[in-house]
């Protein structure tokens, strides 16, 4: 019996493991590569198309190796996210100034809460899906939703719809950008327009990807000032689920949940801004981060019912006012900076 578990558990988390590789290789083909799409959004897509083609056939993944798989999506989950740290640089992050950071804190606030009350209030959405579909927005896409799922222990169902609205508005904000800013309509220098992509769209990759027309000087801005929103991540996994608790939000009572993998990652950003690492270790660290992240969204996409998805319309229009409002935020943020500044 024993045996049989540890059998179970192994191929779980192999499984995952695989199947992270296998979108990690993907996104870099030629033919995915230039859309810049994240890895973690090409693992769900392909964990669920596993799962839908297992399903046709009657194996059920999820049941035959439940606690390899359920490891995969918190254990290596929370891994990956302190590995995360070797992303981010504290001397890069200086480069921006007070007004790059200043920028950063209030859009990741300004979103958390505006996203919050109106999800809750004006579309009568659950809080828990509320705030992780802001959080998506505000802080680094799927990444985010999944730590901050972890933190608030909420279920798998509501981690994929707030992911499908980072997918689908990340996607929009990458390519709406570049185009707008080639029009002229947008009163930005390259270097004004890196700080406004880097302080607006969702995905690190999404980020990369709209900033290629900026310059080097601009992507550069842009990449730094997407990775002071990450590091802001930390502080978040801390205050939402204290909040959380204490006033109730949520399914259910919850008691306090301290998300210590958080102060690991506060600590590799430590490690990797004041000791010199070796880049061929650093580089192997930012790979084990993303399959990890990888295998954690893989975890998801095999738990995910599509079938509960349906009905989801209120929120397709929640994540497109989300765009809307960070987009807005960063515009005037960034104009006040140009007038101000």
């Amino acid at each position: 019996m024993m045996k049989a578990s540890y059998v179970s558990f192994i191929l779980g988390v192999g499984f995952t493991l695989v199947l992270a590789a296998c979108s990690i290789a993907l996104a870099k083909t030629s033919i995915i590569s230039v859309w810049h799409i994240s890895p973690l959004i090409l693992g769900i897509v392909l964990s669920i198309a596993v799962a839908g083609v297992c399903s046709v056939f009657g194996l059920r993944i999820v049941d035959k190796w439940r606690s390899g798989v359920d490891f995969s999506g918190k254990k290596l989950l929370r891994l990956g996210i302190v590995l995360y740290g070797f992303f981010v640089s504290l001397a890069d992050m200086q480069s921006v100034g007070f007004a790059g950071f200043g920028l950063a804190i209030g859009i990741v606030a300004g979103m958390l809460i505006a996203g919050f009350i109106i999800g809750v209030k004006m579309f009568r959405l659950d809080g828990e899906l509320a705030i992780l579909m802001s959080a998506g927005c505000a802080i680094c896409g799927a990444a985010a939703v999944l730590a901050l799922e972890s933190a608030l222990r909420t279920n798998a169902q509501k981690s994929a719809i707030a992911i499908g609205s980072v997918v689908v508005f990340g996607l929009l904000g990458m390519f709406a950008y570049p185009i707008v800013y080639s029009t002229g309509l947008l009163p930005f220098d390259q270097a004004q327009m890196g700080l406004y992509m880097g302080a607006s769209l969702y995905e690190v990759a999404n980020v990369v990807g709209a900033s290629d027309v900026l310059g080097q000087e601009g992507a550069n801005i842009a990449l730094i000032e997407k990775m002071i929103r990450v590091a802001l991540l930390a502080p978040v996994l801390f205050i939402v689920p204290f909040l959380f608790a204490k006033y109730g939000q949520g399914s259910g009572s919850k008691k306090l949940y301290i998300p210590y993998f958080a102060l690991g990652f506060v600590a590799v950003v430590f490690l990797h801004s004041l000791v010199e690492i070796p880049a061929q270790i650093v580089q192997a660290m930012q790979f084990v981060c993303v399959l990890c992240l990888g295998a954690a969204m893989c975890a998801l996409g095999l738990q995910i019912d599509l079938r509960a998805m349906r009905g989801t319309k209120v929120v397709f229009w929640f994540g497109l006012l989300l765009f809307v409002l960070v987009s807005a935020l960063g515009f005037v943020g960034v104009l006040g900076l140009r007038t101000f500044g």
